[in-house]
C-alpha cells in the first residue's frame, strides 16, 4: 500500500481547523517548525510514525484516521484503546511496537 502524502497532509489540516488550532500552536505542541507542518499539510514532507503518533495526541484523532482517512466512527472502540495505549508509550516502545507490526504483517498467511 502506498501513502498518499497530500491526502495525509489535507487529514492533518482538516483535523487542526476542526479543533481551532493555529499551525503555530500545533508546532509548540509537537515539537517541531512552522515550515515543516506547512510542508506537511501541503504533501510536499512526509512525517515521521513518531511525528504521527504526536498529531493523533494533539489532534485527538486516530493514524488511521490521519494516514487512511478512516474516520473514528469507522474505527472499533478495541483499535481505539490500542491506539491510545500505543501513543501514551515512549518514542523508542512506539518504534519497538511498529517494528513487531511489520514483522507480523510480513510473516503473516494472507
Amino acid at each position: 500500500m502506498e501513502l498518499d502524502y497530500v491526502q495525509i497532509g489535507k487529514r492533518i489540516a482538516n483535523r487542526r481547523r476542526e479543533l481551532g488550532l493555529k499551525q503555530y500552536k500545533v508546532c509548540e505542541l509537537v515539537g517541531v517548525n512552522y515550515k515543516y507542518l506547512s510542508n506537511i499539510e501541503t504533501g510536499r514532507s512526509a512525517p515521521s510514525l513518531e511525528l504521527i503518533m504526536k498529531l493523533c495526541s494533539v489532534l485527538k484523532t486516530t493514524p488511521n484516521y490521519l494516514l487512511l482517512g478512516i474516520s473514528s466512527n469507522e474505527f472499533s472502540a478495541y483499535n481505539s484503546v490500542t491506539a491510545e495505549k500505543i501513543s501514551s508509550l515512549s518514542d523508542n516502545n512506539q518504534q519497538i511496537i511498529l517494528g513487531v507490526i511489520d514483522l507480523l504483517d510480513k510473516y503473516s498467511p494472507t
